[in-house]
């Protein structure tokens, strides 16, 4: 899954500054992941999200929350 969605990125130019991918818990298959890129083109992560969720390995909707630096 974690090739797929790398792949994903790199296809939109995309680049990862931090992943976090903890284990599931007991009894579970899936966990979160979670990830950090560094600044790149709204366009281009929407469409890599829509990529993303697409992919038969990931359960619901991806989550995008946007980095903003104030007082630049």
């Amino acid at each position: 899954m974690l090739a797929d969605i790398t792949r994903i990125l790199a296809d939109e130019q995309i680049s990862i500054d931090a992943v976090i991918q903890k284990e599931p818990g007991e009894g579970e298959d899936q966990t979160d992941l979670i990830m950090l890129t560094h600044l790149t083109r709204e366009k281009r992560i929407n469409a890599a999200i829509k990529k993303i969720e697409a992919l038969g390995v990931v359960a619901g909707k991806v989550t995008k929350l946007r980095l903003e630096e104030l007082g630049k």
